[in-house]
C-alpha cells in the first residue's frame, strides 16, 4: 500500500493550497497558475502523412533535439520538435520501458533536467534497470538533475484532475525539459466508460502539451495490430507515434522492429528497420531490413 494518495513509499503530498505537492522531488518557490494550454479535440486527432523513405522537405523553424538512441535518430531528419508529446508503443518485452530510459539518459548527458514518472515500478526498480544499462540515474538524482516520481495508478486516476492542474507548475518549478510517463495504459485502464477514459486522457495529455517539457509515454498495443494502442486513444492525441513490434519470417525467425508511424513538423523515415535490445540500450539499424 503507498503511504499517501500519489507516491508509493514516499510522504502524501498536500494538493490543497501551498506549494508542498506531490512533486517533493522537484523542489522550487511558489509559482502562479498559467493558463490552461487552448487546444480542441478535433485538432488533437491530426495524424501525419507520408510514404515509404523521408517525407518531403519543408521548412521549419521549431528547436529539435535527438532521441539518444543510434539508428533512430537518423531516421528523423533534424530530430523530434520540442515540447512535443510523442508514445512509444508496443507489446510485451519490445523495450518501451528501455526506450523511456533511454531517451532521459540523452537529455541528461546533455544537462537537460528530466522528470521520469512510473505507474509501474518502484523508484528503486528504476534507478537500477538504468544503473543495469550503464546510466548513473542515482547520480543524476543526488544533483538535482532528475526526480523520479512512482505513482499507484488507481490512486493516480481518483487524483488525475488535481495532478494535471499542478504538474505545469511542477515541471516549471524543476526545469524540466524532458519527461517520460510508462505507462498511459495503466492510467486508461482505470476508466471501465470509454467516453470517460477518452475524456479524462484528452485533458491529461492537453496538461502535458501545457506544461512546455518534450514528452514521451509509453503504452501497450492493441493484442494482434502493433499500430494501435489497447484503447485506440493514446496514439490520437500525440504528436508522434513510434511503434515497437515483433516480426517473424516465414522460417519462423522472429526478430524486434521499429517504425515511426508520424511525427508532426518532422521529416522522418516510414520504413521498418531492426533494432536489439543490448547491455548498453537499444539500437536501431538503420541499414539493415528486417529479414
Amino acid at each position: 500500500m503507498s503511504n499517501g494518495p500519489y507516491a508509493r513509499g514516499t510522504p502524501g503530498p498536500n494538493m490543497s493550497g501551498n506549494e508542498d505537492d506531490w512533486f517533493e522531488d522537484a523542489g522550487g518557490d511558489s509559482l502562479d497558475d498559467d493558463d490552461l494550454f487552448e487546444d480542441d479535440f478535433a485538432s488533437a486527432f491530426e495524424g501525419g502523412t507520408g510514404s515509404e523513405g523521408f517525407e518531403e522537405d519543408f521548412e521549419s523553424d521549431i528547436p529539435r533535439i535527438d532521441l539518444g538512441i543510434e539508428g533512430l535518430d537518423e531516421m528523423i531528419q533534424g530530430g523530434i520538435p520540442e515540447r512535443s508529446l510523442l508514445v512509444a508503443m508496443g507489446a510485451a518485452g519490445t523495450g518501451k520501458t528501455t526506450f523511456g530510459l533511454q531517451y532521459l539518459q540523452r537529455g541528461l548527458e546533455k544537462d537537460q533536467k528530466a522528470i521520469y514518472i512510473t505507474l509501474e515500478e518502484s523508484r528503486e526498480d528504476v534507478i537500477q534497470a538504468a544503473t543495469e544499462k550503464g546510466w548513473p540515474f542515482d547520480e543524476y538524482i543526488e544533483s538535482d538533475e532528475l526526480a523520479i516520481v512512482d505513482l499507484d495508478p488507481i490512486e493516480m486516476a481518483n487524483s488525475l484532475t488535481s495532478i494535471r492542474g499542478d504538474l505545469p507548475r511542477l515541471v516549471d518549478a524543476f526545469e524540466a525539459e524532458r519527461l517520460v510517463l510508462d505507462s498511459v495504459s495503466l492510467l486508461e485502464m482505470m476508466y471501465d466508460n470509454q467516453a470517460e477514459r477518452r475524456t479524462e486522457i484528452f485533458d491529461f495529455t492537453r496538461s502535458l502539451k501545457q506544461a512546455g517539457v518534450t514528452t514521451m509515454l509509453t503504452s501497450e498495443a492493441a493484442q494482434g495490430n502493433p499500430y494501435a494502442s489497447r484503447h485506440g486513444i493514446i496514439e490520437y492525441l500525440t504528436d508522434g507515434v513510434f511503434v515497437l513490434q515483433y516480426v517473424r519470417s516465414e522460417f519462423r525467425e522472429t526478430r524486434l522492429a521499429i517504425e515511426i508511424q508520424k511525427i508532426r513538423n518532422a521529416n522522418h523515415s516510414r520504413e521498418t528497420k531492426p533494432y536489439e535490445i543490448t547491455s548498453d540500450g537499444i539500437s536501431v539499424y538503420r541499414q539493415a531490413n528486417i529479414f
